[in-house]
């Protein structure tokens, strides 16, 4: 294979290329071979079909891009991943969600109001590395309001949406009231009291809420049994604050995912279920910095985003799945890096 043309590579890319290269010349005139390929750096698969699905990457400041998911190769637990958001150092990368491109996004502000934006506002972009562009601009904010939560809107939500704050707060909305017809501003719950949202999720009426703290601890109970004006779903210890939840049922796995890349799935079997919210959390991961939870099936895609912009694609599957405790495996290899989000890819969608 002839070396392509370089000069239009952007010049660290070019940089790096050009080390690799002198550095295998001088292993090479060392007489030290070359490391055989492990069996765990077989090829990446095949990318999936094109989708209108699109991958969506968001900085501190509200700004995003979106990519549509087929472009993201799946990778093996534990890859490094690739280079998604090029986002500015005092704008890090801040969440990630996946939507289809005809879809809304819901988005929660630290004010426990919601809003509802529409995916394609956003100019899809055909690479995966990609500068963000403005997209809370068109979000009336207050002076001192931004951003909290962002997850996809349907355009006709069944069930109820379930919101926890930093303090541990949950509440349980119809989902209704969250349609395209949804009065944009409305309340959630009042921030004064709850603090700022932390995570949302759909759940249906039948079903359980995990919520999980920073530290790794997280307490389930049945939806039906939390107040219409909603009520403390987790006490939290000193110094925690929730940063997840997510609808379980009895045969369900939730992924549990650290910031230094180690995560476990789960399973409901083996984490049983409080009879109601306002409980004591157990140890769902041993860390001390979780960074989110979510159900996840056997088919499903993980997307993990890294501080540094990077997106890794994998597998559930891959992932053992526990009844009990443990420390979780390797889900993304970091180096001077920390990850700070994920979102799952339905195998369905």
């Amino acid at each position: 294979m002839e070396r392509p043309d370089l000069s239009q590579v952007e010049p660290a890319v070019r940089a790096y290329i050009e080390w690799l290269e002198a550095e295998r010349e001088r292993l090479s005139a060392a007489g030290e071979p070359e490391p055989e390929p492990r069996e765990e750096e077989s090829p990446l698969e095949p990318s999936e079909p094109p989708t209108t699905r699109n991958v969506i990457t968001l900085s501190r400041s509200g700004e995003a891009k979106r990519t549509a998911r087929h472009l993201y190769l799946r990778q093996r637990r534990g890859g490094m991943g690739v280079f998604d958001l090029d986002a500015s150092d005092d704008d890090p990368p801040a969440a990630l969600t996946i939507a289809d491109e005809r879809a809304h996004l819901l988005v929660l502000s630290s004010r426990a109001r919601a809003f509802r934006l529409p995916v394609y506002f956003l100019n899809e972009s055909i690479a995966v590395r990609a500068r963000p562009q403005p997209f809370m601009v068109s979000v009336p904010f207050e002076a001192d309001e931004t951003w909290a939560v962002v997850l996809p809107a349907p355009a006709q939500p069944q069930g109820h949406l379930a919101v926890v704050s930093r303090q541990g707060f949950v509440r349980a909305l119809p989902g209704h009231l969250f349609a395209e017809t949804m009065r944009e501003g409305m309340s959630v719950f009042r921030p004064e009291e709850a603090g700022a949202p932390a995570a949302a999720c759909w759940a249906a009426g039948d079903s359980d809420l995990l919520i999980a703290t920073r530290r790794g601890l997280a307490a389930r109970f049945p939806l039906k049994q939390v107040p219409m004006p909603g009520a403390v779903g987790l006490r939290l210890e000193a110094g925690d604050e929730a940063v997840a939840i997510t609808a379980v049922r009895p045969d369900s796995g939730v992924l549990f995912l650290g910031a230094d890349g180690k995560g476990t799935i789960r399973l409901m079997s083996g984490f049983a279920a409080n009879k109601a919210p306002g409980v004591g959390g157990k140890i769902a991961l041993k860390t001390d910095a979780l960074i989110g939870a979510a159900a996840v099936g056997e088919g499903d895609d993980v997307f993990i985003l890294s501080r540094l912009g990077k997106i890794i694609r994998f597998k559930a599957a891959e992932i053992p799945a526990k009844e009990g405790v443990v420390q979780g495996v390797i889900c993304m290899s970091l180096r001077g890096d920390a990850c700070l989000a994920l979102a799952i890819s339905r195998a369905e969608a």
